[in-house]
Formats: C-alpha cells, structure tokens, sequence
C-alpha cells in the first residue's frame, strides 16, 4: 500500500497535536504524561488542563474586549475547581439551578456575579438565592414574574426572550421555535407589562440565547444583532436605560471530521461594529452585554480517558472493551441528542507515534449495544491494558451522563497545572 493509500489516523490524533504537548509514544497534559497521571489516579478518569482553559478564556476575553464581559456557564462543567480556574481569570458566572449556585459560592465567586437563569426555577431555589444574594435572575415565565412578586424581595432581573426563527443557528436550538425557555419575541409587551405591576423587580436587562454549538462565526454574529436590536425595543418600551444585554452563549468547538473551530479573528473583527451598535442607543449606550460560554472554554480542555479491558472479533468488526463507556460520557456514545451517531475524536495517548492503523469501534463494559464510545475509526493495535482517550471532553461529561447505570464506580476527576496533578473531590 503507498503512503497516499496509507489509512488516516483518527481524526482525533491532528487535534491532539493543536491542544497537547506531545513526547514520543505519550500525550501531555499540563506537562504530565496521560500514563503518569492514570497510573496515579487509575482509570476510568476525567483530566483537564487548567492551562488550556486560561489560555482559551484569555483568547475569548482579548477578541470581545471593550465589548463583552464573560461569565462562564456552569452546566457545562460545575466541578468547582474547574469554576475556580475561570473566576481567577476574571469571569463571573451563569447558573440554571440552586445546586450550581452553591457550587459558584464554593468556587469563591462573588453573589453579585452570578446569572440565574432556567425555565423551572421553583420558590425554594429564588428564596436561597435572593438570601444569599444574587447578581440578576433571569426570568423566564408568568409565574417566575408571581413567584418573585410573593417573595417580595427587591432584586434585579432581566427578560429572557425566545428569538425569531430566522436568526437560529446551531446544533441544538434553544429559541425559533415552540420552546420552554423565556417569552417569545412577539409576546414581548405582555411580559413587559406582567414586570411593571411588581414593584420589587428591577429590570435591568434582556437575555437573549438563540442556539448552542455554533461553529458559523456569521450566524453568530447576527443572532448577537438581533439581540442588541430587541434589547433597544424593550428599553425604548420601559423608556429607561437597560443595563446589560445578555446575548447568551452557543459557542461551538468542533468534535467531527469536517468541523472547524470558530475563528475569534472574524468575531474580534466584527467588534467595533457591535459597539457602534449599542452606542447609537442613547438608552443602550452605557449598558454591558455579557456572553456566557460554557463548552467553548472548558470542553477542549478535558479528556476522559479509558483502560482498554479486551479486544474481540465479531463477524468482520474489532471491538475494543474499555473500563468506561456511556454512563461517564453520554455525549461521546452518541445518545445526548445526536441523530446521527458520529465519533468524537479519540487517541491512544500512550501510543501516540505508531504508523500502523486499522479500523476499531470502542465499546464500554456496559450490558447494551448504547454503550459505544467510538465506532468504525483507524487505531493502533491496541491490546488489553492499553488506554484510549476521547478528547473535547471537559463539557457536558460526567454530569451530563448516567452515572448510576449499572452501578458501575464513578470516574476520578482530576486537574492537572504546571505539572502538579490533582485529583478533584
């Protein structure tokens, strides 16, 4: 076979290179081999490079700068070590429940930097956080609007509004459509009207967050737009100035073949016109809009990282049987949502310079043909004990999977920064 005719890697080895250090046969992360720190912390096990997640966030904060302020939104990944990284940058944050709200303050984050937002918010959760305190809540139904109004405590708030379809972009749509989250765009001045009878509430803002995973810097760019120009309609609605306009976050990283990473360049590029946009309100002009990344900061960052248990033939196809599998990593099998199961990206990362590759598809223990982590992709020979790590891990991983199914144990989490790896509680 000639080298042209040569079978590629896995898609995931090339964005390793871009993400990692790499030294002979092994992957680095935060200057430690994968091999020294599973040998530490056993497998199967999350590791995330806090350098990477600085140097991401400071890339995102220099391209929005005098524009945008950052809060990290915690459902990607709540671990409050990992939050702690991103508040010592400067970020504030954004939650969708009383737990993240807890697990913010652990983090060290000031109350008033905190966002609450999500279309169940029940009263106990609006009690604690008004008592703890909080730096907006965002609201997202009638009968938020009533529960606010029975608590009775002054607070600050902004309106969460369902965008237009015409301006939705993304692998997963949160607004366009028939939606639980917020008031929908024409339905404007009904809750603007609901707000103004409660006397507690102060609205200073508007939330407006059209779709998650975007990789089309265009499309996010005018979905950004659209939001300034709803955000002038609703402070020209009050006649009062708003103070921040909340454009949400959707930015994408990529997992497939085929995917590329959204260029900051085009977003910093396209800067100053935003500004001249909320600068030509008198009524915008001093507010701050806000953009709340979750996956975009910390997903590159992690890996999840398997023991390969066994290696079996079946009818013409090679399974390699890891120690993990769906129920630490839903996304990666496929089952978060995907209507067509494609693989994230996955390396062998003690095995990193082999030359030689043929097809596999990585299962985990699991009793259910769900449990496939990746499927039909070119890997070393792998044998048991060998160790295999899916990478674009560190969002929407362990917290978003079924942990308990088939009580297996739970995966280590660890942080690894200028060579001192620690593993997290």
């Amino acid at each position: 076979m000639s080298e042209t005719e040569r079978p590629r890697p896995s898609h995931g080895y090339n964005l390793a290179a871009s993400l990692f250090q790499t030294d002979g046969p092994d992957l680095l992360i935060g200057g430690v081999t994968v091999r020294e720190i599973t040998a530490k912390t056993a497998t199967p096990a999350y590791i995330y490079d806090a350098a990477l997640m600085r140097r991401t966030y400071r890339q995102l904060a220099a391209a929005l700068d005098g524009f945008a302020t950052i809060h990290y939104s915690v459902k990607a990944n709540p671990n409050p070590q990992v939050i702690k990284v991103f508040v010592e940058e400067g970020a504030g944050v954004e939650i969708a429940s009383v737990g993240e709200y807890r697990a913010a303050l652990a983090a060290g984050v000031a109350p008033e930097k905190i966002l609450f937002a999500g279309p169940g918010k029940r009263v106990r959760e609006l009690e604690e956080v008004l008592v703890g305190g909080i730096g907006e809540i965002h609201i997202e139904s009638f009968e938020e609007i009533e529960r606010l109004k029975v608590i009775g405590k002054p607070v600050r708030c902004s309106l969460r509004i369902n965008p237009v379809p015409t301006v939705q972009a993304g692998a997963m749509r949160m607004g366009g459509k028939p939606t639980a989250f917020g008031f929908d765009e024409e339905n404007l001045q009904a809750a603007l009207d609901a707000v103004s009878n409660v006397e507690t509430i102060d609205l200073v803002g508007v939330h407006v967050y059209g779709g998650t995973q975007i990789l089309d810097e265009a499309a996010l760019l005018e979905q950004w737009r659209h939001a300034i120009g709803i955000a002038s309609r609703i402070a020209a609605q009050l006649d009062k100035p708003l103070e921040t306009v909340d454009l949400g976050g959707g930015l994408g990283i990529p997992y497939y073949v085929g995917d590329k990473s959204l260029d900051l360049n085009v977003i910093a590029a396209a800067v100053p016109s935003l500004i001249a946009l909320m600068k030509d309100d008198p009524l915008l002009s001093s507010a701050k809009a806000i953009v709340e990344p979750g996956r975009f900061l910390v997903g590159p960052a992690g890996v999840y990282v398997a023991e390969v248990n066994s290696v079996k033939h079946s009818r013409g196809t090679c399974f390699v049987v890891t120690d993990g599998g769906m129920h630490h990593h839903l996304a990666a099998s496929g089952n978060l949502g995907q209507v067509i199961k494609r693989s994230y990206p996955v390396v062998a990362p003690a095995r990193m310079n082999e030359t030689k590759w043929a097809p596999v598809t990585i299962a985990g223990p699991l009793c259910t043909p769900l449990d496939i982590l990746a499927r039909d992709i070119q890997m070393p020979d792998l044998k048991a004990g060998d160790l295999v790590a899916v990478l674009q891990s560190g969002a929407y991983g362990i917290t978003a999977s079924p942990i308990n199914f088939l009580s297996h144990d739970r995966p280590t989490e660890v942080i690894v920064e200028d060579g001192q790896v620690r593993v997290l509680a």
